[in-house]
């Protein structure tokens, strides 16, 4: 049965940077592509990008078996650290990351990651 987490990372966008890129990043690695039918194969998430000044804030939500969450953040930090991707319309993004760790599912999250979980 599947279970919702969280992990945090704050990047600082390279020029010309969208803050939307990291998630998207993030998606292609755990789902394979940033557009695909719904639900996601591996890992139901949800990706949140608040940008501060020059840095964003980057909150994945996402759910997956108890068993494949080590394999799910690494997969989440992987995608995060390789500072890069290639949105659907062929522009490359760059970012550098300045942190990136597990965190606890938010009270106020608790709907959405129960939504999550049950897809």
């Amino acid at each position: 049965m599947r279970q919702a987490y969280a992990h945090e990372a704050v990047v600082v966008l390279g020029p010309g940077g969208d803050p939307a890129a990291p998630g998207g990043a993030v998606t292609e690695e755990l789902c394979g592509s940033w557009d695909h039918p719904p639900p996601c194969p591996f890992a139901p998430h949800h990706v949140d990008a608040v940008a501060d000044g020059d840095a964003v804030r980057v909150r994945v939500l996402f759910a997956t078996d108890p068993a494949d969450e080590p394999r799910a953040r690494a997969g989440i930090e992987r995608a995060l650290a390789a500072g890069h991707t290639t949105g659907p319309d062929g522009s490359t993004f760059t970012w550098t990351l300045r942190s990136c760790a597990p965190a606890a599912v938010r009270p106020d999250e608790a709907d959405h990651a129960s939504r999550l979980a049950a897809t």
